[in-house]
Parts: structure tokens; C-alpha cells; sequence
């Protein structure tokens, strides 16, 4: 008669032992490509914010939205000061997201205007731990530019193109309209980086951050339509503290290490006017 035969205790521990073995190296490369789908997603986002972005310069006679209220005959391309309290800015899509000129462009998608690594949350008004509803800022020269040469109350006053229209910028493909912005530095709807002085080590500023969300680096879409995730240089940037609202992160101080990613989104964000 044949008797029935278990497992030993040593072999249960090398199976295990196995398994935590294969679990160790596959781990590493599930987040690997966790964090590179999410990269993805991020990307194909910007791309459809810039699609609505442009199409409704083509709908408005080439008159593009901006990205700060009171611009004459520009609407904001969406209001509200984000932060982490419990506004209704924060959580609630009817507040400003649907109300943007871009809404509808984006085929009412709210997933368009947030890149999928965000994990900031807020209490909403029932007391749920909900998502914010927003992670793209748009780049200041679509705006009124005050923060390009390093402050508003820079005697450099119009050292930089702005532009209202499509047809007015200079170089669409090294042109970046949105971009990630870092959970704790996003607040209106304007991104502000400094471009005078973006190429001194000793000078250069960061204004407001970008995130760093994808191996320490960050969506940005062109206005000539493409989409990138950059890779970020300097530790100042890329390892910057996300505190999602326990504690201020400050803005407007020294790039340090990070003058070089300053002068790569100052190439990147405009020209200067010719005199």
C-alpha cells in the first residue's frame, strides 16, 4: 500500500526561498514598467491638452487662451488657486475644470488635465479622501511673461516674447506650453520660470518647480504638438521634498545644481524680443 508523502520542512524553505528570490528580481522591473506606462499615459495626456490647446487657437481666429485671468479677449485657459484645503478648486471637476475653454476640446475628459503619477488628495466637502483635479501648469509666455526676467519688478521689462497667437511663435518645437508641475508648487494656472540669467550658474533661479514624477523627471508638452518626459540634471529639481500641503515649499531661490535645468527650460520656453 502506498503511503502519501508531504513536503519536508527544508523543502517548503527552498521553495520559499525561491519565490522570494524570483520576487526580488522581478519586483524591481514590474516598477520599472509601472513607472514607465505611467510615463506613457503622462505623455499621451499632454499630447491631447495640446491638441485642445490648438484647436481652439484654429476655432478663434488664431487668438490663443491664456493662462491668467483679465487678458483682453483671452480667457484663462482655466481659474482657481490650487491648494490643499477643502475648496471645491481642488476636488470638485464642475468648479473650473469644466469650465475651461479647453473642456470641450479635450472631449470633456477630466484625465487629460492631470498626469497619472499625482497622488496629491484633499478632503472634499462630504469629508472623502479625494484626488485633486489638476497636475499641468501652462508656461507663462501665454500669459503676461512678468516672471522671465527673474522678477516682476525686474527693470527688463519685454526682454521676452509672449505670444497670443500661434502664428507669432518663433520656434513651435522648443516652444513648451504645459507642463507637470510639483504637487506643492502648483497654485494658478501660470508656470513661471526665469529666463534672463538662466544661463549663470551663479544667478540662475528657480521660480516655480516642475515635478520630477517619472524617475526623476517630468512631462512637457510643445507647441508644435510633441510630448516629452525630460530627464532632470540637478539634485535641486529632482530631489526636491513633496510634502503635499504639510509644509510650504519654497519658491523663487537659487537653482544651485539645477542652473542647468533652468537654462534647458529657458531654451526652451522662448526668445528674446529683437530691439
Amino acid at each position: 500500500m502506498n503511503k502519501l508523502r508531504g513536503f519536508t520542512l527544508i523543502e517548503l524553505l527552498v521553495v520559499i526561498a525561491i519565490i522570494a528570490l524570483l520576487m526580488g528580481i522581478l519586483m524591481p522591473a514590474l516598477q520599472r514598467v509601472r513607472k514607465m506606462a505611467r510615463g506613457i499615459a503622462c505623455t499621451s495626456n499632454l499630447r491631447s491638452l495640446m491638441i485642445a490647446w490648438r484647436m481652439y487657437g484654429d476655432s478663434n481666429d488664431d487668438r490663443l487662451v491664456g493662462c491668467q485671468d483679465g487678458m483682453p479677449g483671452r480667457p484663462n485657459w482655466i481659474s482657481g488657486w490650487m491648494n490643499f484645503s477643502s475648496d471645491p478648486v481642488n476636488w470638485d471637476l464642475q468648479n473650473d475644470l469644466m469650465k475651461s475653454p479647453l473642456w470641450s476640446y479635450a472631449g470633456k475628459n477630466p484625465k487629460v488635465f492631470k498626469c497619472p503619477a499625482d497622488m496629491a488628495k484633499v478632503t472634499d466637502n462630504q469629508g472623502r479622501w479625494v484626488p485633486r483635479v489638476r497636475s499641468n501648469s501652462m508656461s507663462q509666455v501665454f500669459g503676461y511673461g512678468e516672471w522671465l526676467n527673474s522678477s516682476p519688478s525686474s527693470r527688463q521689462q519685454n526682454v521676452w516674447r509672449t505670444y497670443s497667437k500661434f502664428t507669432s511663435i518663433v520656434s513651435p518645437a522648443r516652444t513648451w506650453v504645459f507642463v507637470d508641475e510639483h504637487p506643492d508648487s502648483i497654485n494658478d494656472a501660470a508656470f513661471a520660470n526665469a529666463c534672463t540669467d538662466a544661463s549663470n550658474p551663479d544667478a540662475a533661479r528657480i521660480i516655480d518647480y516642475p515635478a520630477s514624477y517619472h524617475g526623476d523627471s517630468c512631462g512637457f508638452s510643445f507647441a508644435d504638438g510633441h510630448s516629452v518626459i525630460h530627464k532632470w540634471v540637478g539634485s535641486k529639481i529632482k530631489d526636491a521634498p513633496i510634502y503635499y500641503g504639510a509644509r510650504s515649499l519654497q519658491l523663487n531661490v537659487p537653482a544651485e545644481d539645477s542652473w542647468v535645468d533652468v537654462k534647458w527650460m529657458a531654451e526652451n520656453t522662448t526668445v528674446k524680443v529683437k530691439r
